[in-house]
């Protein structure tokens, strides 16, 4: 089809513009210096400059604390899929800004351990309104993470926050988090969000269902001819070995992962663009009343990509030689919790003159101070403040 070679320089009449974006929550004023950058391009740099963003350097993809360079992290997913994202905004017209601003922020509030650690945190807050990463990267956005002297959070747009709370779909039961962010700044939870934060949700998926494989096939808990089996992956492998029948090793393995991108975003273009020429809208109003998304894979990609996830599950991520790192995974994270709940001495000087009154929120609070945490030093805190535990 040749998607990648179409460069546009004009948004689509649909696209999220930062002339019209609705604001901040809070007035930054006159006086403040803006430079050349518009709204979401600030957004986006805020992102790249907060402490959450430099500590997915040292939080777990796949594995947990990875010693070798060569496996992902959260840092390195995020630019991953913040490249697919402004590849399909480009291609589909939309704001490139935004939906790299959002491709980069949409993993903040994933904890120490990834959904492991979540999982933790989710029994440690049962009696406090759960946990969701989701919903934590709005709170680190908007309340933990405060660089500014007259408020707390990074102030970022409306849009910004609307695409991080709904890039999966519109929301009809808000957690806690999530419903003291809409509070504040009303999100319109029960609508679709921008085109902008659609396309981020679909390349997250693009990203790890296919860096996932990447990292499973070089650390060797993945079989290639399972892989290659699967209806998603099947056709790419043959034309990969088609077009090159002599290519093996590390070299094929790195075109299957290449084409196979290519194939997703390609067919993610093909039935973005079909599905806006049916539908037909003409404003960004008009994507928030759709009654379905607008940016999805074709039925065919669809289903064989559910089937592909679910081998994933089965084969990398619930893999015997994982599992036990990550029960100890799951044993430092709930130590910990419980550590800090019976000795909120131990927390960081400004944790603890923040203490809150009530039990609830003191329970939020610890959970806050973990799940900000990287794997690296939740491991040693747990050394420091429990005592010698070997993960390894």
């Amino acid at each position: 089809m040749g998607h990648d070679r179409i460069m546009k320089t004009e948004f689509a009449s649909y696209a999220a513009d930062p002339e019209l974006s609705r604001g901040r929550l809070h007035d930054e004023g006159k006086g403040a210096v803006r430079g050349p950058r518009n709204a979401f391009q600030r957004d986006r740099d805020r992102i790249i400059h907060s402490m959450a963003f430099r500590r997915l350097r040292y939080k777990t993809q796949v594995f947990i604390a990875p010693e070798s360079d060569h496996f992902r992290v959260r840092l390195t997913h995020s630019l991953e899929v913040a490249q697919i994202g402004r590849t399909i905004a480009r291609v589909l017209q939309l704001n490139e800004d935004l939906t790299e601003a959002l491709c980069l922020a949409h993993d903040l509030g994933h904890p120490p351990f990834g959904h492991i650690g979540e999982n933790i945190l989710k029994q440690a807050l049962k009696d406090a309104g759960g946990f969701d990463h989701n919903a934590h990267s709005l709170r680190i956005l908007t309340h933990l993470e405060s660089p500014y002297p007259r408020w707390s959070g990074l102030n970022l747009t409306w849009e910004m926050q609307e695409g991080l709370a709904k890039h999966n779909g519109p929301i009809r039961h808000p957690n806690w988090a999530l419903s003291a962010v809409d509070d504040a700044f009303p999100l319109e939870l029960t609508s679709w969000p921008s085109l902008e934060a659609q396309v981020a949700a679909l390349s997250d998926d693009i990203a790890y269902d296919n860096h996932d494989l990447d990292d499973g096939l070089r650390a060797g808990l993945i079989d290639l001819e399972e892989v290659i089996a699967q209806p998603l992956i099947a056709p790419t492998w043959q034309a990969v070995k088609t077009r090159y029948p002599d290519l093996t090793g590390k070299k094929l393995i790195a075109e299957l992962i290449r084409e196979q991108i290519g194939r997703m975003v390609n067919d993610s273009l093909d039935e973005t663009r079909r599905r806006i020429a049916f539908f037909k809208p003409e404003h960004l109003t008009d994507i928030r009343q759709m009654p379905q998304a607008m940016v999805g894979f074709s039925d065919e990609m669809t289903k064989n990509e559910r089937l592909f996830k679910k081998f994933m599950y089965q084969k990398l991520y619930h893999h015997p030689r994982l599992l036990p790192i990550a029960e100890r995974a799951s044993y430092v994270i709930s130590r910990l919790v419980a550590l800090y709940k019976d000795n909120p001495q131990l927390l960081p000087e400004d944790w603890q003159e923040n203490w809150p009154d009530n039990e609830v929120d003191r329970q939020r609070h610890i959970v806050d101070y973990v799940a900000g945490m990287t794997d690296h030093y939740a491991l040693k805190r747990y050394h420091q403040d429990i005592g010698a535990f070997d993960l390894v």
